[in-house]
């Protein structure tokens, strides 16, 4: 199986006859890696240096959930509805046990899975996200909006005012993801549609109007990890997030935003293993 995300061939796979898309990476055999991504993501909007680095010691699972890129059928307007679509994609791979990494809207959906199917996680990475009714959270549309229009005045991609700090290390860091996302050139995920755009943020919107008292029931080793000044899920979420899990560690990155755990990609790497591997 390859290790590189560059170079690793698009799979799909039917779930309850709707085509689920899928990149697999890296060394079969234990518990593999499933990774949940962020609202507006495709495949595409991985970054390869934290999937190959994962990929180095791990089985790396990335995929579209339920009408998202390649993937077919509507995409849900409830994170709960997202939990139970990756999990039937889970179970349509054949895992009854996995780890999760879950970045920002990602997180949401593996806190629910979680929560509704522990015994099929081992373990879990929480990146850039929150608690259900967390500060801040259904705001993200608004924070979205105005980050778009920065962008077209700007002449800048979105991304260097959603995931990063306005510094010259933030900013520069930007420059350095959004050109490694370029690096795959072949056989790319198709773009996100307007309507899964609008459903995800319908999602985000119930979920930071939620409650989080569920939370003390997840039972696993959480590693939760973030910027120290992320705008579209504000950081605090981060230390609620650590403070409410019964079994969690906390990382936070120093000048960094919302995608701390790309402009830090071989320290989160090196976290991560060694979180995974304990």
């Amino acid at each position: 199986m390859s290790t590189s995300f560059e170079n690793t061939t698009t799979k799909s796979v039917d779930v309850n006859g709707t085509k689920f898309v899928f990149r697999e990476m890296g060394k079969p055999g234990g518990v593999p890696v499933v990774l949940l991504h962020h609202l507006t993501a495709v495949l595409e909007d991985w970054d390869p240096r934290v999937v190959d680095g994962l990929a180095a010691k791990h089985h790396v699972i990335v995929f579209d959930n339920r009408g998202v890129g390649g993937s077919g059928g509507s995409t849900p307007k409830t994170v709960e509805e997202m939990a139970r679509d990756a999990v039937t994609f889970i179970g349509a791979l054949g895992f009854s046990k996995v780890d999760l990494l879950g970045f920002s809207l990602g997180g949401f959906v593996a806190q629910v899975i979680a929560q509704q199917q522990p015994g099929l996680v081992r373990k879990i990475i929480l990146a850039g996200t929150g608690p259900a009714g967390g500060e801040g959270i259904a705001n993200v549309g608004a924070v979205l909006q105005d980050a778009f229009g920065k962008a077209g005045t700007s002449n800048r991609h979105p991304k260097h005012f959603l995931f990063f700090t306005q510094t010259s290390n933030g900013q520069a860091a930007a420059d350095d993801f959004l050109q490694r996302l370029k690096e795959r050139t072949k056989d790319l995920d198709a773009p996100v549609s307007n309507e899964t755009i609008q459903a995800q943020l319908a999602a985000i919107q119930a979920w930071g109007q939620g409650d989080a008292t569920k939370l003390g029931t997840v039972q696993h080793p959480v590693l939760v990890v973030n910027g120290d000044d992320d705008v579209m899920v504000p950081s605090f979420n981060s230390f609620e997030l650590a403070r409410r899990l019964p079994n969690a560690q906390l990382s936070i990155f120093p000048d960094a935003g919302h995608g701390g755990i790309f402009q830090h990609h071989a320290a989160f790497v090196q976290q991560a293993v060694a979180f995974l591997e304990q």
